[in-house]
């Protein structure tokens, strides 16, 4: 059975984060940001290149779903309703009920999730990566979701 975990950046440094992939025998990372940029120093090893060099180097392959990312207009969505309830994307602890409906409506409904999880490795984990720390609080659980429910997929989210 194909294995699917989720993982963010905030909270991590490279050798935690790899160090949580290995523990979960993760082979590939799919990264599913609209933009593969992190903001902030600390977080510069999750830039693209920087990231993709590091996990080449750690024997674990790459693969930007762009077309699973939020759209711009989702994400400044997601930002208002932030802004409403005090949050901050680096401690935002649940979507926008009105971005889930949306990301489902938009973005899950379109994406050939079957050519996916064919192409995904038989051996080992993929790993669906963004930025947040808590996964709820994430597009990349609405993904999960969505493959756990219609293909099977076993999941977890790791934390590093």
């Amino acid at each position: 059975m194909k294995q699917l975990v989720t993982i963010g950046v905030y909270g991590a440094d490279l050798d935690r984060f790899l160090t949580a992939l290995h523990a979960a025998d993760v082979r590939l990372l799919l990264d599913v940001r609209q933009r593969r940029g992190v903001r902030g120093s600390e977080y510069a090893w999750a830039n693209a290149a920087r990231l993709v060099a590091s996990l080449e180097g750690a024997g674990i392959g790459y693969r930007h779903c762009l077309g699973l990312a939020p759209t711009t207009e989702l994400r400044q969505l997601q930002y208002a309703e932030d802004r409403r309830r005090g949050d901050a994307k680096r401690t935002r602890a649940a979507l926008a009920p009105a971005y889930v409906e949306r990301y489902r409506r938009e973005i899950l409904d379109t994406f050939d999730l079957s050519g996916l999880v064919q192409a995904l490795p038989r051996d080992g984990a993929t790993a669906l990566f963004c930025v947040e720390r808590e996964s709820g609080a994430c597009h990349r659980s609405l993904i999960a979701a969505r493959l756990g429910e219609a293909f099977g997929l076993a999941l977890r989210d790791v934390r590093p």
